[in-house]
């Protein structure tokens, strides 16, 4: 994987004659003088993969071991839980490797996160259920690879697993040895590898992509800006009050979260502003329609819909429109409803200063409003309590059919 250059991958995405690739106008030029690890390099990050985890979960698969595994999985999940006995011993072996935080962690910082999380927590869920959720559709190639990889063919269960990854961030004593994420991570990122192994097996997802090989740190990098970075514009953008701590605090977390994913420290911007440099680049010039992101935006808006009786319909998908644009809402063929629209114009600024102590009067609409916060909050909480926790699992295979 590490001697595929990114011009390899463009070159022959063209010669199978791939239409819609979604790849950066001009070649990378981000410097890592902007990153955690302060070096001032260029590399680009759509060639670079994950070599510590790849070869060892494509051995895993080959050998028929991953069943064994996802099911010594079921005993791990906090923090501070030992390694399961059982699993094969490279994998032991690698998980003893990279089961920490990375050394530059500041736990300060990181207890900092959590009570931002908290304080923030139904901005949080609503825009990483209808802003950041919905955004994932439009990524082509997060889209297809989501649709043809075997968590497509069950976006119920799809979409718990992912609510679970952002619950355990979110959560309290997500660092802890009490909390989730450093274990969930280490399980996501070993799913990654297996996506990677497999996909490219699929037929159909072939004749859609434009990189032979999916996920790589550049794809985990756009992801990571259709989260945190565009979280922290939207709260910015609504005059939510936070403190320069309090900001960077909330940036070093996804910090960790990146680095447990496995994407190189000089590809992780140090500050918001290296953030929104890198965004501007690598994210918004990427979103586009297909088909397979169409699909996937309205099983998801189903899962609200049934969460508070479809009674905001309208109002959640109009809020989407809001929150990413009427561009991306007509990319989706998401169904207008202007009097949501007229609702949320004027009465989501009158909720937010509400919220925020800047205003002692109720808005109008504040019930339905308030109904659509909390639906989507509960999404949440329902995927991330112990009694309907969602395990991340590692695929086996694709989508059927696919």
């Amino acid at each position: 994987m590490q001697n595929l250059s990114r011009r390899g991958v463009l070159t022959l995405g063209a010669a199978l004659g791939l239409a819609g690739a979604a790849v950066p106008a001009n070649a990378w030029a981000w410097s890592s003088a902007g990153s955690i690890a302060g070096t001032d390099t260029v590399t680009d990050p759509w060639a670079v993969w994950d070599d510590a985890t790849d070869p060892l979960v494509a051995s895993l698969l080959d050998n028929g071991q991953i069943p064994a595994v996802n099911t010594a999985f079921q005993s791990w999940v906090d923090n501070g839980d030992p390694l399961p006995a059982g699993l094969p011993g490279a994998l032991t072996t690698y998980l003893q490797d990279v089961n920490r935080l990375p050394s530059w962690a500041d736990p300060v910082k990181l207890a900092a996160a959590a009570k931002f999380n908290k304080r923030m927590s139904l901005y949080l869920f609503l825009l990483y259920g209808l802003g950041s959720g919905i955004m994932s559709t439009v990524i082509p190639r997060e889209a297809r690879n989501v649709y043809y990889s075997a968590g497509g063919a069950d976006m119920k269960s799809r979409a718990a697993k992912t609510f679970t990854y952002g619950y355990d961030l979110s959560a309290e004593n997500a660092f802890l040895p009490s909390g989730h994420f450093v274990t969930t991570s280490n399980k996501t990122r070993l799913t990654h590898a297996a996506v990677r192994h497999l996909l490219p097996k699929s037929a159909k997802w072939r004749s859609v992509t434009d990189n032979p090989i999916p996920i790589s740190n550049g794809d985990i990098l756009i992801t990571f800006h259709s989260l945190g970075t565009f979280v922290h514009r939207k709260l910015k953008s609504w005059g939510i009050r936070m403190s320069a701590a309090e900001e960077a605090a909330y940036l070093h977390q996804w910090q960790v979260g990146l680095h447990l994913l496995g994407v190189r420290d000089d590809f992780i911007p140090a500050t918001w502003a290296a953030a929104d440099d890198q965004s501007n680049y690598v994210l918004t010039p990427l979103l586009g329609p297909t088909s397979e992101g169409i699909d996937l935006a309205n099983i998801l808006l189903g899962l609200v819909a049934q969460v508070d009786g479809g009674l905001t319909r309208g109002i959640q998908r109009e809020f989407a429109r809001y929150v990413l644009s009427d561009k991306i809402g007509d990319w989706l063929r998401l169904p207008r409803d202007f009097v949501a629209r007229g609702l949320i114009e004027v009465g989501w600024p009158a909720y937010v200063a509400f919220q925020e102590g800047l205003s002692p009067i109720v808005p109008a609409g504040f019930d339905v409003i308030d109904k659509l916060v909390r639906g989507i909050a509960m999404l949440f909480l329902n995927n991330g309590t112990s009694a309907t926790y969602t395990p991340i699992t590692i695929p086996t295979g694709n989508r059927p059919g696919a």
